[in-house]
């Protein structure tokens, strides 16, 4: 008898790297049952349906959460610290991959649409103090996704030669004007 927990983390690892490679359009619960040596009707049973599967690797797949957590003061350079990192280096989470092959059905992107108003604006907002702080959570979340989508598109080259910590001071600015009240 196989533990359930187990084999809901290797639906969910296999999952999470086939929606990354493929796309969620073209990947298949066959496939994915196949990459997690786990049985198809297992994989309705722990998340219903693809979309729930989708939607649970998306629930489970940023980092981005450990970076809002912690003093609302710091929040500014947290998230340039992140975000320096990520365009110095040019690295693509695996979850970024994943949104940027998930295909234009509509209940994906509704799911997609949730976790970014809930796990990125709804929890930024929730650490601000002051007026329209969804406002201004809103603000850096679009700037994030932009320069994200800037990064995949471009690489690390237009930065290659910058000082990161330069690069993260300015970012820094940048956040804390978004989110000041």
């Amino acid at each position: 008898m196989r533990d359930r927990a187990a084999t809901s983390r290797r639906i969910l690892e296999a999952a999470r790297e086939l929606f990354a490679e493929h796309g969620y359009e073209q990947v298949t619960m066959r496939m994915i049952a196949a990459a997690a040596d786990a049985n198809v009707s297992l994989i309705n049973r722990y998340f219903g349906t693809k979309a729930g599967l989708f939607a649970q690797v998306v629930a489970t797949g940023s980092t981005l959460e450990a970076v809002i957590e912690g003093d609302p003061e710091g929040l500014p350079a947290r998230l340039a610290a992140r975000m320096a990192l990520r365009l110095h280096t040019g690295t693509v989470e695996q979850l970024t991959r994943t949104i940027d092959r998930a295909g234009t059905s509509p209940e994906i992107r509704a799911v997609l649409r949730a976790r970014v108003e809930d796990a990125m604006i709804g929890a930024i907002a929730a650490r601000l103090s002051g007026p329209r702080p969804r406002e201004r959570a809103a603000l850096a979340v679009t700037f994030i996704l932009g320069v994200s989508s800037l990064r995949r598109l471009l690489g690390p080259e237009p930065l290659h030669d910058s000082d990161p910590a330069a690069v993260e001071a300015r970012l820094t600015a940048v956040f804390a004007a978004c989110l000041r009240p």
